[in-house]
């Protein structure tokens, strides 16, 4: 997605950040949306997070050995998400996501996990099948290096369709070791779970035997204190973290019930390692963030995200083309489509050539946002009044007589149509 093959032209390398801001090698100041695709919810070099860093870098930055920032952060989280009893530190989502699910496999006895078509849980092999954000964005059906084997035992749903995982359940008894689930899509463009369908997935999952995953490294304390379970009031049985847990720098972790934590070695026999896990930089950056983020910055980031979605929304209606922004607290994207998207499939009938269209006029007009129609647009708490004027100003006129997308763009969007 960084080539912007989705979207055409060429992408800025960026120099520094500073707020809700940044600037390219050449000079040239652009309103950030993008915000390293969701972490820097606090903005780009806010000082307590600087601070954190300076402080750890006197110190050292890799051990190889515990450290009392570890435990601290775990705390943090486990108080924050009740759900989490004990957790594991890694290095990314991916890590995160691919532990999860052979935790879920070596504890339920079952081979076979059950994801939603669009979305993203990370790069490994059998979690690439019916895959969200770049997979979506380059219009990629399936992963070459990804076996048949391997793609078997991924079963795939249609989000906010409990019809269908009651169908996947009773096609495969006994045999699904998981359900998992971002509770709010954020990799084929944000998509809410409508009402009832956490709470659904919850149930059968009981019912079942099957453990219920949440993917919240993109809505994990971005959505609220507590993250989307939180927001929603249902609480899996594992969660696995990223993004704004380390405040920018390279984190992830996944944790649960404490019957289930306590079968990942050292104390049972699920193995899984990682030399730079629990990084002391990641560590201070992650606890400086959480630390920040009271109730007041999550009020900010819900207006902040109120006003730019409505921005978007006027602007496209005074232009008469046809938007439909979802938004959840901080994070959105607008859909170039009349009708409401619920899932992948309507996800997918937005007209990602004219999307291209109104991305290339924004950068030209100093507005970054992430290079593809499926990915989700977010705000910080840095995103004050100056950056949310500027963003409404800029969209004055964006949509007027938007043509159609390069020819990249336009062979992207039917790849995506027929995927």
């Amino acid at each position: 997605m960084r080539a912007y093959r989705a979207v055409g032209g060429k992408p800025p390398f960026i120099a520094r950040g500073e707020g809700a801001w940044v600037w390219d090698v050449d000079g040239t100041r652009y309103l950030d949306l993008v915000c390293s695709w969701g972490p820097l919810i606090l903005g780009h070099r806010p000082p307590s997070v600087v601070e954190a860093l300076r402080r750890q870098l006197e110190k050292g930055w890799t051990y190889g050995a515990p450290t009392e920032g570890e435990v601290r952060l775990a705390a943090m989280v486990c108080e924050r998400m009740p759900s989490i009893e004990m957790l594991r530190l890694v290095s990314s989502g991916t890590e995160a996501a691919m532990s999860a699910v052979r935790l879920a496999r070596a504890v339920t006895g079952r081979p076979k996990l059950l994801k939603f078509a669009g979305g993203y849980h990370g790069h490994a092999d059998s979690l690439l099948v019916d895959a969200g954000s770049g997979v979506a964005t380059l219009g990629i059906p399936a992963t070459p290096g990804v076996t048949a084997g391997t793609s078997q035992d991924t079963l795939v749903a249609r989000f906010n369709s409990l019809a269908d995982v009651e169908m996947a359940l009773a096609q495969w008894p006994g045999q699904v070791a998981a359900v998992i689930v971002e509770p709010v899509a954020g990799n084929m463009g944000v998509v809410p779970p409508e009402p009832g369908f956490l709470e659904g997935l919850r149930r059968l999952t009981r019912d079942e035997g099957s453990l219920l995953i949440f993917d919240e490294v993109i809505t994990g304390f971005r959505l609220a204190r507590g993250g989307a379970q939180e927001l929603y009031g249902v609480a899996p049985d594992l969660t696995c973290l990223g993004k704004v847990l380390g405040g920018g720098l390279p984190i992830g972790a996944y944790g649960g019930r404490r019957d289930i934590m306590e079968q990942v070695a050292p104390a049972g026999p699920v193995y899984q390692a990682g030399t730079l896990s629990g990084n002391p930089l990641a560590v201070a950056a992650g606890l400086a963030t959480l630390e920040a983020l009271d109730a007041a910055g999550y009020q900010q980031l819900e207006q902040a995200g109120d006003r730019a979605a409505s921005a978007i929304r006027t602007a496209a209606t005074a232009a008469d083309v046809a938007v439909t922004v979802n938004r959840v607290g901080s994070m959105l994207t607008p859909f170039f489509t009349s009708h409401p998207v619920r899932d992948y499939d309507t996800a997918k009938r937005a007209d990602a050539a004219q999307f291209g269209s109104w991305f290339r006029r924004l950068r030209q007009n100093g507005v970054l946002l992430p290079p593809s129609q499926f990915e989700a647009s977010f705000v910080s708490t840095a995103h004050d009044e100056e950056a949310l004027a500027f963003f409404e100003t800029r969209l004055a006129g964006s949509f007027d007589d938007l043509t159609v997308g390069s020819t990249a763009s336009q062979t992207t969007a039917k790849s995506i149509a027929s995927a």
